[in-house]
């Protein structure tokens, strides 16, 4: 089960750097983003309403931490993705730079959370960063005309998803994803309509291309990758789940290059090979001592 999960995480996470170029030819991502979560953080509100199941138990502070983790990992994440992108940086080259994301986090997760990192597993942390390395340097040598600090801004994204995660696994309360779904959507819908309205892009085009890419976000983006995060970093643990991260830039990759033609040579496919057994080594190199360590790390500490 946590296999298929995590194919079905890397494949719906990396259809969102897709989405979000099909999007950026006809609306600005502030627009993009504002009527992806809109329209969806309605649907949540009244689902909400309607069953309170999941939040019983949930108190004023719990529901604010929640709104902090949706505004860095939703809002502050997927705003400097979708600018990357419409700069003109690739959607497979955007996922690479957050590839990075598993080395920080693995290096974070022993001071900050006291979880054991073994060296096998950061062994198969740095060779994945080694994949990365090899796969962007392929992709970010086509972008010819893009601006050099446009490269960086993916970075801010990487280390805004990387505080969301340790901020959640830092929370004492055990919130039920539903709970936490709504919370985060709603908290970047109010987000992203107010840079909207504020910045006159709160109208959006008319052009069916522009719905296509919104409803392949929602469905897929949101309650795919973003629902099938959460999951597994509660089942798994903030290794794991970030060392799935390695393979989003590679298949990301591939799916552009049969999409939008964009550039697939040998050493997308050989940093692809480096990034699966990057996967292998990290899962293989975790004992079950260790793993039980992560799932309660995941909700004990505040």
């Amino acid at each position: 089960m946590n296999f298929l999960l995590s194919i079905a995480f890397v494949l719906c996470w990396s259809s969102g750097f897709i989405g979000a170029k099909l999007g950026a030819g006809s609306a600005s991502a502030i627009t993009i983003l504002m009527w992806r979560f809109l329209p969806l953080a309605v649907i949540l509100i009244a689902v909400a309403a309607v069953s309170r199941t999941s939040w019983r138990g949930l108190t004023a502070r719990d529901v604010v931490r929640q709104a902090m983790i949706g505004a860095l990992s939703q809002s502050g994440y997927l705003l400097t993705v979708y600018y990357a992108i419409q700069l003109g940086v690739s959607s497979g080259t955007t996922a690479l730079i957050d590839g990075v994301q598993p080395l920080v986090a693995g290096a974070l997760a022993g001071p900050l959370l006291r979880q054991h990192v073994s060296r096998k597993q950061w062994l198969g942390l740095c060779l994945g960063v080694g994949g990365v390395a090899i796969v962007t340097l392929a992709d970010a040598t086509a972008g010819a005309g893009v601006a050099w600090w446009a490269y960086l801004i993916p970075f801010l994204g990487m280390f805004s998803l990387v505080a969301a995660t340790f901020l959640e696994s830092r929370s004492r309360t055990r919130v039920a994803p539903a709970a936490s779904m709504t919370v985060h959507c709603v908290t970047s819908a109010v987000i992203f309509t107010a840079l909207a309205v504020s910045t006159g892009a709160a109208l959006p085009p008319a052009e069916l291309s522009f719905w296509a890419a919104i409803t392949w976000l929602v469905a897929l983006s949101t309650f795919g990758g973003y629902g099938l995060y959460w999951l597994i970093l509660r089942r798994s643990g903030v290794t794991k789940v970030n060392t799935l991260m390695f393979l989003m830039a590679p298949v990301t990759a591939v799916w552009g290059a049969l999409m939008f033609g964009e550039p697939f040579g040998p050493q997308t496919a050989l940093g692809l090979a480096i990034g699966l057994a990057a996967v292998v080594i990290v899962h293989r190199g975790d004992p079950s001592p260790t793993r039980n360590t992560d799932e309660a790390a995941s909700h004990v500490r505040a």
